[in-house]
């Protein structure tokens, strides 16, 4: 015997969202702080974040390199570092990796990924 069991949708009807794209794709903005480094281990650094970026999901608009600041505090015994802000749309899975993956790399002193309102 086969018993149809009914499940109601929690958003209204007709506003299911895909996973194709569409609504769950988002616009984002992480700002992240390396290490003082040479010039090309930084650019290393930032291409490495992009290509996870395009490579999961999401794809990258724009990056502001903002050059070697001094920071607010000592970070990790660093009180320098480069900062970098790059804008992104992404689905939440490609969020979930950023993050992971920011977390666990030693040449990031800080970072912070934010949802963009529209």
């Amino acid at each position: 015997m086969f018993i149809n069991v009914y499940k109601p949708s929690l958003l209204p009807f007709g506003s299911h969202k895909s996973t194709g794209g569409g609504d769950f794709v988002r616009k984002y903005e992480v700002m992240f702080i390396v290490k003082p480094l040479e010039e090309e281990a930084t650019n290393a650094v930032i291409t490495k974040f992009e290509n996870l970026i395009n490579n999961n999901g999401g794809q990258v608009e724009k990056i502001d390199r903002w050059g070697k600041k001094r920071l607010a505090y000592v970070v990790k015994d660093f009180t320098e570092g480069f900062y970098c802000l790059t804008t992104f749309t992404a689905v939440p899975a490609t969020i979930l990796e950023l993050d992971r993956i920011m977390k666990i790399t030693e040449d990031i002193l800080k970072f912070m990924i934010t949802k963009v309102d529209e």
